[in-house]
């Protein structure tokens, strides 16, 4: 319970600071919030919950890039040890796509 509370905070801190997000890609902020108005990306709260007990810690920075056929959302999750992983997310099905240690 104690992580997804942390996994909930993050993701709080992140939807206020992604109006004011850098670029993704050359896309902008506004353009992604219309991809999710659209329906062709999930927004990042739907792909928190999907992930949650598939993730090996907290959130700690959430970028979201173009790779080959689609939109992904690029994690990046601490863990209790220290370690940094990026958890690759398919932008439209919230399928974690890859996991690498950093």
């Amino acid at each position: 319970m104690r992580c997804f509370g942390l996994i909930f905070l993050s993701a709080l801190i992140l939807a206020s600071l992604l109006p004011n997000a850098a670029r993704a890609g050359s896309r902008t902020q506004d353009e992604l919030r219309q991809d999710v108005e659209r329906g062709s990306i999930r927004p990042l709260s739907d792909i928190l919950t999907a992930v949650q007990e598939k993730l090996p810690g907290e959130v700690v920075k959430v970028e979201v890039e173009h790779h080959g056929a689609g939109w992904v959302y690029e994690l990046r999750v601490l863990d209790r040890q220290g370690r940094i992983f990026k958890v690759y997310v398919d932008a439209q099905t919230a399928q974690i796509q890859h996991v690498e240690e950093k």
